[in-house]
C-alpha cells in the first residue's frame, strides 16, 4: 500500500503517448502536468512532488479568472464566494482545481477523468464534469463535458490554464499571433473596467510580432474566427525554427494571455499562459457570455495544443 510519503502531491499520474506526443494528466485538479513532442517540452509544467504553481495546466470551472469581491447576483439572490485571492479581494478560477478527480477510462493514448461538484456556499448548483485527454499525430486534444445534475438553472463558465514555451526562446523573443480585435481594460485588481480596440495599439497581435517587453495579464475578445468557428493563438521562435499553437473550438470566445511577470523564482516570465475562455473576467457580475446551464443539459467544448505555429 502506498504511504503518504510516496504519494505525489498532484495525486495519481496518468501518462498518455502516441506518435511522439506524450502528456501526463493528474488526479488533483484533473489537469495537465506535462506535454512534450519528440522529447521537447512545449508545456511549462511542474514536478510530481510540486504543488501546482500559478494554476499551471489546471481546469477552471464553473468560472474562469476573477469575480470582484467574490460577490454576484444570480436570479433574485446574492451569492458570496470564498475569496481565494485575498490580496485582490476576489474569488479566482472556480472550484475544481484542487479537488481529486476520478479515473473513468484509460488507454495508451487517452484518459478520461470525472468530478462531481457538490452544491456549496456561493455556488449552490451541482455539476458533473468529465474531461477526456488524448494525444495523436495532431498533438494534444482535450474534450470537456459539464452537466447540470441539479434542478435549477446554473450560471457557468469554463477555461483552462496551460503555460506554453519554446525551450531556449525567451518570452521577449517569442513571436505571437493573437486573433482578437479588442482587449479588456483592467484596474489595479486586474478586474474589468471597459473594453477597447487593439488596432493601432501596442496590444495588437492580429499579425505575428514579438511579445517584446509587454507585461500581459489581459483578456482579449472579439475573436477572429476560423472557418470552423474556432480560433487559435500561436508562438514561434524569431527564426521560425520552432513553434507551438493552442486552438479552441467555437465555445471559446475569449483568450487570456499572461506573461508570468507576477510569478517568482525560476518561473518568472519563463513561459506564456494562453487560456481559452468561454467568458471574460468578472462575468458572473456583468453577465457577459455567462452560460445558463439548464437542469439535465450538457455543455461541451474542446481545445488542444499542436507543435508548429
Amino acid at each position: 500500500m502506498e504511504s503518504p510519503e510516496q504519494r505525489p502531491f498532484s495525486g495519481a499520474q496518468w501518462t498518455i503517448a502516441a506518435a511522439g506526443h506524450e502528456a501526463v494528466i493528474v488526479e488533483v485538479g484533473g489537469g495537465l502536468r506535462t506535454y512534450r513532442h519528440d522529447g521537447v517540452d512545449l508545456l511549462d509544467g511542474y514536478g510530481v512532488d510540486e504543488v501546482c504553481p500559478g494554476c499551471a495546466g489546471q481546469v477552471l470551472a464553473p468560472w474562469p479568472n476573477r469575480i470582484r469581491d467574490g460577490r454576484y447576483v444570480y436570479g433574485d439572490r446574492t451569492r458570496q464566494l470564498a475569496l481565494t485571492e485575498p490580496g485582490r479581494h476576489v474569488a479566482i478560477h472556480g472550484l475544481v482545481n484542487w479537488v481529486p478527480w476520478r479515473l473513468l477510462e484509460q488507454s495508451t493514448d487517452a484518459v478520461t477523468l470525472g468530478y462531481d461538484l457538490p452544491p456549496q456556499p456561493g455556488y449552490e448548483w451541482p455539476l458533473r464534469l468529465v474531461s477526456r485527454w488524448s494525444v495523436s499525430a495532431d498533438g494534444l486534444r482535450a474534450e470537456h463535458e459539464v452537466t447540470n445534475i441539479g434542478t435549477e438553472v446554473a450560471p457557468f463558465g469554463f477555461s483552462v490554464h496551460p503555460y506554453l514555451q519554446l525551450p531556449g526562446v525567451a518570452v521577449d523573443d517569442l513571436v505571437m499571433r493573437l486573433p482578437a480585435r479588442t482587449r479588456i481594460m483592467v484596474d489595479g485588481r486586474l478586474l474589468p473596467v471597459g473594453a477597447t480596440p487593439v488596432a493601432g495599439t501596442e496590444y495588437d497581435w492580429t499579425s505575428p510580432r514579438r511579445i517584446g517587453e509587454a507585461e500581459l495579464d489581459l483578456c482579449f475578445g472579439e475573436v477572429v474566427r476560423d472557418a470552423d468557428g474556432g480560433s487559435s493563438v500561436s508562438l514561434a521562435a524569431p527564426d521560425d525554427s520552432s513553434g507551438v499553437s493552442i486552438w479552441a473550438d467555437a465555445e471559446f470566445g475569449w483568450w487570456q494571455v499572461f506573461t508570468g511577470d507576477a510569478l517568482t523564482g525560476e518561473r518568472h516570465r519563463r513561459s506564456v499562459a494562453i487560456e481559452p475562455m468561454t467568458c471574460p473576467p468578472d462575468a458572473f457580475r456583468s453577465g457577459k457570455d455567462v452560460l445558463a446551464l439548464k437542469p439535465g443539459t450538457t455543455w461541451r467544448g474542446a481545445w488542444g495544443i499542436r507543435p508548429g505555429a
